[in-house]
């Protein structure tokens, strides 16, 4: 399955979603430190699917169904992750596009980009585990006053416990596994450590 032979729109189920993961080689094994400090035997590469334009339109058109009757009227991710993802939905949506980055190690909201009060605004990420990247969006869209209608996410990496307060969908539900440094298997046995960022993921 690649972007020319994805099954067409929401007709995408989760090993449809998985299959295509592991044709473009969204998951990596080894031992990562994600960006939450935890240590992980798998690391999500998204940005790998993402390359497709077809298979990215109609997993982002799934991302959005649930919230077609919603009212979104921008859609927000966290880069770099967030900013295709944010796009194509809020195209899906008929809504605007924004992403916050960070500045001096602190989530923004930059160039030029505004949120009202009377905005309603979905938040997008490509994987959570934590969930601490969207949470850091959410607290910028609250300084705003902005009603925040949901989270949509490709991944879910935490089995299903991660939770934000509000509607939350993600294409794929996984159980990985996230270790404290101290608690990390792999570190036990000597498994050489990658930051992604190093191999320019």
């Amino acid at each position: 399955m690649t972007n020319e032979h994805a099954p067409c729109g929401n007709a995408l189920s989760q090993d449809d979603i998985l299959t295509l993961f592991g044709e473009t080689g969204v998951l990596l094994d080894g031992h990562f430190r994600l960006t939450s400090g935890k240590h992980s035997p798998q690391f999500l590469q998204c940005a790998q699917v993402l390359r497709f334009p077809k298979a990215t339109s109609q997993l982002t058109r799934k991302m959005a169904k649930p919230f077609a009757e919603a009212g979104v009227t921008k859609v927000i991710g966290p880069a770099l992750g967030g900013i295709i993802l944010a796009y194509e939905v809020a195209r899906h949506l008929g809504a605007q596009a924004l992403y916050t980055e960070r500045k001096d190690g602190e989530m923004k909201l930059r160039r030029g980009f505004s949120i009202l009060p009377e905005d309603r605004v979905l938040v997008v990420e490509d994987a959570v585990s934590t969930g601490g990247s969207v949470n850091r969006v959410m607290e910028i869209l609250s300084q705003q006053q902005a009603n925040i209608v949901g989270v949509s996410v490709l991944v879910d990496r935490s089995g299903g416990t991660v939770s934000f307060g509000v509607p939350f969908e993600s294409l794929v539900t996984l159980n990985i596994p996230a270790y404290s440094p101290a608690e990390c298997p792999l570190c036990r046995d000597g498994v050489p450590l990658v930051y992604p960022k190093d191999l320019g993921m």
